[in-house]
């Protein structure tokens, strides 16, 4: 999670439709053969000399660049990664963003994976260009746009849009170059792993033991009875990015775009929706009364089954659709605050960002278990 930036990351389009041949034609042309035309710059970016560093990148990936006319921007929202934008005076359209991962983020993040998942979003048209990667980072082009906000996320023309996006990105298919298998389940299990057994400050570590006062085991316990009720499911599995919140998705005038590809794999469709619903209520300030109603979450799921079916012949949404969507949906929805939760203790850990991981911890496991009760008596229909 959670890397926000102020930007937008790909093409203007208002969410097209996408043909699924072109879809599968431009998967299966192999994105490893793709990532061959991207070059790889051996050099470790130090995040407190984030700028020295990117004036080396560029004098790869730009070499007709006076430096002397780039302006560098520090992006200081994001919680996990640096981000720098660097713009050219004199070449005002052509800004590009260098993205630096942070300190030990490669122990839960499969970066190999993440560089794949941006040329295969870039070859569907979701994607900018990806102009470098380097031993810490990526270097790819940057387009303006507008963060969304707890309001825009909600608007009756913005979240239209957002559905049928995540639509065509579900509709994506690497093709026989990744197995198609969730998830959620090694990720929780890996993060659930990597909690310490004890804090090295006094402070998390009581703070640890008042929120998870089972320690791993207890957590572990959890995972395994979550899986078995939401394995029932059988929420289809498809590409998902597995991180949209607010922050990760960019409004242009009639168009969004999603970036931030790290934590993009093969998932269940469900859970991808349910954990946006649940970045309905923020990050930086969190409140849960914002989580879409069912009203909201009604129309979303409708708009969202008649792009991701456009292409069956006189395909139309029943009533039943929607529900049985809605109920897998928000099932899935506190399996998104269960792994943020571990996910969050992890951070708690090994992040040097300013950030107080523990208490989004405390914030996100204390939400999984308000609500998990109700949502899991919730029965598909009949």
């Amino acid at each position: 999670m959670k890397g926000v930036v102020i930007s937008c990351d790909t093409r203007s389009a208002s969410v097209p439709r996408v043909v699924s041949e072109q879809i599968q034609t431009t998967m299966n042309s192999s994105v490893d053969e793709d990532m061959s035309n991207v070059p790889h710059i051996e050099l470790n970016l130090v995040h407190e000399r984030i700028e020295e560093g990117a004036i080396e990148i560029l004098k790869n990936i730009r070499p007709d660049w006076n430096i002397k006319d780039v302006n560098f921007r520090v992006f200081t929202n994001g919680i996990t990664n640096k981000l720098l934008g660097c713009f050219n005076s004199s070449c005002k359209t052509d800004g590009i963003l260098v993205r630096v991962y942070g300190h030990n983020t490669d122990l839960m993040i499969d970066r190999k994976a993440e560089t794949r998942n941006f040329k295969l979003l870039q070859g569907a048209g979701y994607a900018p260009p990806l102009y470098a990667t380097f031993t810490n980072g990526l270097a790819y082009k940057f387009v303006p746009g507008i963060v969304l906000t707890e309001d825009l996320v909600r608007s009756p023309k913005v979240y239209p849009m957002i559905a049928r996006m995540v639509a065509c990105i579900h509709k994506l298919d690497y093709g026989i170059s990744v197995t198609r298998s969730p998830s959620l389940w090694k990720k929780c299990a890996k993060y659930i792993s990597l909690i310490p057994n004890t804090y090295s400050k006094n402070e998390k570590q009581s703070k640890y033991l008042n929120i998870v006062k089972g320690g791993v085991d207890f957590l572990r316990q959890e995972l395994d009875s979550l899986e078995s009720n939401l394995r029932e499911q059988e929420s289809p599995i498809v590409f998902c990015h597995n991180d949209l919140l607010l922050g990760n998705i960019i409004l242009e005038e009639d168009s969004v775009t999603f970036i931030d590809y790290e934590y993009a794999s093969y998932n269940y469709q469900a859970f991808d929706i349910g954990n946006h619903f649940d970045e309905f209520a923020g990050v930086a300030t969190v409140d849960y009364s914002l989580y879409p109603d069912r009203d909201l979450q009604w129309d979303w799921l409708r708009i969202y089954l008649e792009e991701y079916n456009c292409d069956i012949e006189n395909y139309q949404v029943t009533e039943k659709d929607i529900e049985r969507l809605y109920v897998q949906v928000n099932k899935f929805a506190i399996a998104a605050s269960f792994m943020w939760g571990v996910w969050s203790l992890v951070q708690a850990h090994v992040s040097d960002i300013d950030f107080d991981f523990m208490d989004y911890a405390d914030i996100r496991l204390t939400d999984y278990f308000s609500r998990k009760e109700e949502v899991l008596s919730l029965t598909l229909p009949r």
